[in-house]
C-alpha cells in the first residue's frame, strides 16, 4: 500500500520527509510485514505470528524496559482531549498504537483498532501516538484531520521526541503493544495486526 493511496488525500507522501527528518529517524523503507521500517534503536520482541509481522507475548514482570510509563501530549480530537497522559494508563490494561500520518499501513491498522475498541473500550484504555514533529507543512490540524478521516475515537497522543517508540523498542510503524493492569508489556507487534490477533491479546491482558 502506498503512502498516498487513501482516496487522494494529501497527508501521505508530502509529510514523509518532514516526519523522518523532524524526528531524526533514518533508514525508512517498506518491509514485508506490512510496516514502514524506521531506525529508532535496538529492536524489541521478535518472532512471527499469523499477521506476518514481528510479534511476541512477553511474561508479565512489572518492570519491562524500565522506561514506562511515558508521558505524552494529548491532542483535542475526536475521542481525545488536550492535555497530557501517561502511557500505559495507570492500573488499566492498555492498547498502544504507534503511527504516523505518512504511514500507509497505519491506515489499514486503524480499521482493526476501531473494531476492537468498540468491543473493549469500556474496559481497556486505547491510545494512538504519533512522533511526527510539527512544522514543515505538518501541524496539529493535519493530524486531527487524518484522525477524523480514519475514524479515530480514543486518546490521540503526540510524542515528538520518540520516547515511547524508544521505550517499546519499536523499529517500524505501525507498532502495537498491549500492557496489563500493572503496566507490564505483555505483547508487542511490528506491522499490521488483525482483529483476531488484537482480540486474543487484549483478552489475555484482562484480569
Amino acid at each position: 500500500m502506498s503512502d498516498d493511496s487513501d482516496g487522494g488525500r494529501t497527508l501521505g507522501r508530502r509529510h514523509l520527509l518532514a516526519g523522518l527528518v523532524g524526528t531524526g529517524l533514518v533508514g525508512a523503507g517498506v518491509v514485508g510485514s506490512g510496516a514502514v521500517d524506521v531506525d529508532v534503536g535496538s529492536a524489541g520482541t521478535s518472532g512471527a505470528d499469523a499477521d506476518g509481522g514481528g510479534a511476541g507475548r512477553l511474561p508479565s514482570s512489572g518492570d519491562d524496559t524500565g522506561r514506562l510509563p511515558v508521558e505524552v501530549t494529548t491532542l483535542d480530537a475526536v475521542g481525545s482531549t488536550a492535555g497530557t497522559a501517561a502511557v500505559p494508563a495507570p492500573e488499566t490494561p492498555t492498547v498502544i498504537d504507534c503511527f504516523a500520518t505518512w504511514c500507509g499501513p497505519c491506515v489499514e491498522q486503524m480499521d482493526a483498532l476501531g473494531r476492537v475498541y468498540d468491543r473493549y473500550g469500556d474496559r481497556v484504555a486505547f491510545v494512538s501516538v504519533t512522533n511526527e514533529r510539527f512544522g514543515g507543512g505538518l501541524g496539529p490540524d493535519d493530524v486531527r484531520a487524518w484522525w477524523r478521516d480514519h475514524d479515530g475515537r480514543w486518546t490521540l497522543g503526540h510524542d515528538p521526541e520518540g520516547d515511547l517508540l524508544a521505550a517499546l523498542g519499536a523499529t517500524g510503524l505501525p507498532y502495537l503493544a498491549v500492557t496489563d493492569g500493572a503496566g507490564s508489556v505483555v505483547w508487542t507487534h511490528g506491522g499490521v495486526a488483525s482483529v483476531e490477533t488484537l482480540d486474543r491479546e487484549i483478552t489475555a491482558a484482562l484480569p
